[in-house]
C-alpha cells in the first residue's frame, strides 16, 4: 500500500481537514456564537483572550467531528 507524501508529517488530505476545520471553526464563532457571548468571551482579534480559547475549542470540535466523519465512512 502506498503512502501519501507527508509535509511536516501529516498527508495533504489532513492538511485539508485542518484547513476546513479552522475556517468552519472561525465562521461559526464569528457569525453564530460571538454575538451571543458575553464580552469577556467575544475575541475583538487583536488580543490574546479568552475569547481564542472559546474559537480553539470550536475549531477543534469541527476537526472532531470531521475525523468522527471520515471514521464512519471507512467503516
Amino acid at each position: 500500500m502506498a503512502t501519501a507524501r507527508q509535509f511536516l508529517g501529516a498527508t495533504p488530505r489532513r492538511w485539508l481537514e485542518y484547513l476546513i476545520a479552522i475556517l468552519l471553526g472561525n465562521a461559526i464563532y464569528a457569525f453564530s456564537l460571538s454575538p451571543h457571548l458575553p464580552p469577556m468571551l467575544r475575541h475583538p482579534g487583536t488580543t490574546l483572550d479568552w475569547g481564542v480559547l472559546v474559537n480553539f475549542v470550536v475549531c477543534a470540535a469541527v476537526y472532531g467531528l470531521i475525523r468522527l466523519g471520515m471514521y464512519l465512512h471507512q467503516r
